[in-house]
């Protein structure tokens, strides 16, 4: 076993020259405890599982939750006898985000240096285009592949497997799509075509679709524990609580994630264009140049929703992305105006400080000539 089997290269290493000088060593992060972290290393040729904290510098430099470690990163770890300490996170060559829950433009980062995000979903009540077009949003800006999986086949009729699959393929051509059933262990020979070694892919998805069962079947043996089925919705009940990676046997290494209740949007303009080219196309043939989509006279995407050949659940959806990205991007402009504001406010509290230790420091001067 080597550092290559846990997804190390060249590039991670001529970030770590730096870091190696220092007499730190190279590991990977396998969970996040919040206080602490699992790191994976290797020594003596076998895979080991260390806890280690953060450093006080990186936790205060971090401008804000995003740059801290998490699952997947890389890091340098100072190994010492009472505490193994992380130094340095080396940069992301993809990271799977998207904005946290709450008002705040806040980014999340659910996965770092995955080679393949896999969308684990099923047939049924829980497939969803336009949840799928937010997933492929965020995968394309991550810089990983995508991969879909529609588990639970053996639930549903082949032609409704298949109908699902076909729209999946239609609406992301680049995606590979995979039709399994963990129940009857089929489908997986297309998913495990994914996991060579040195790569990592993130398994993520509603709760109660899958994950954890398909992640048991790959490492062959029961490692995470999964629910009972509800029979009234067919779904499993949730089971994973925190990210983790694992490594697999035949080599490959997937992150377990806990469900996803919301895919919201931490993407740009680019990336959105880039998932939706057919409705973009369609709009350059507008009479006017700042169409508004709406009631405008000669509007192109008006007469091919109305004609058919456009979907007016995937424009509208267009529509909803674009509004989402542009509240985000008013959003963290004000932070970052907030930012700034408190930035000067310190700077002038510390210039104050300063000031007052210098005046201090002036008045005890002839005190102290008068007591000599």
């Amino acid at each position: 076993m080597t550092l290559h089997d846990l997804g190390w290269n060249e590039a991670f290493e001529q970030a770590f020259a730096d870091c190696q000088r220092q007499g730190w060593k190279p590991a990977r992060l396998s969970r996040d405890h919040k206080i602490a972290y699992g790191a994976l290393m290797i020594e003596d040729g076998e895979v080991v599982e260390l806890e280690a904290v953060l450093c006080g510098r990186l936790y205060h430099e971090a401008e804000n939750d995003a740059e801290l470690p998490a699952v997947g990163d890389w890091v340098a770890l100072d190994a010492g006898r009472d505490e193994n300490v992380i130094r340095a996170r080396l940069p992301r060559q993809t990271c799977f985000s998207r904005k946290a829950a709450g008002e705040a433009a806040e980014e999340q980062v659910i996965a770092a240096n995955v080679s393949t995000v896999a969308v684990v979903t099923e047939p049924g009540p829980d497939f969803n285009l336009r949840r799928m077009e937010r997933y492929f949003a965020l995968i394309g800006r991550s810089g990983a592949r995508a991969l879909v999986i529609l588990n639970k086949s053996d639930l549903h009729e082949a032609d409704a497997c298949e109908a699902a699959a076909a729209a999946v393929r239609e609406l992301n051509p680049e995606a590979t799509v995979c039709v399994t059933s963990v129940e009857k262990r089929k489908g997986f020979k297309g998913v495990r075509a994914f996991l060579k070694k040195g790569e990592t892919v993130a398994f993520i998805g509603s709760s109660g679709v899958g994950k954890s069962a398909m992640i048991n079947h790959l490492l062959g043996e029961e490692w995470l524990w999964t629910g009972e089925v509800n029979e009234v919705t067919g779904k499993g009940r949730h089971t994973t609580t925190a990210r983790e990676l694992l490594l697999l046997p035949r080599g490959g290494i997937v992150m377990d994630n806990p469900g996803i209740r919301e895919v919201q949007m931490w993407t740009d303009e680019t990336t959105l264009r880039e998932r939706f080219t057919d409705v973009d196309a369609i709009a350059a043939g507008c009479r006017h140049h700042n169409c508004r989509h709406g009631r405008d006279a000669g509007c192109a995407i008006r007469a091919a929703v109305e004609q058919g050949s456009l979907s007016a659940d995937r424009y509208e959806a267009y529509l909803k992305l674009d509004e989402e990205i542009a509240e985000l991007r008013r959003r963290r402009r004000k932070r970052q105006v907030t930012l700034e504001r408190r930035a000067k406010r310190d700077h002038k509290i510390q210039a104050r400080n300063r000031e007052d230790r210098r005046e201090l420091e002036r008045q005890r001067r002839p005190r102290a000539r008068e007591l000599e």
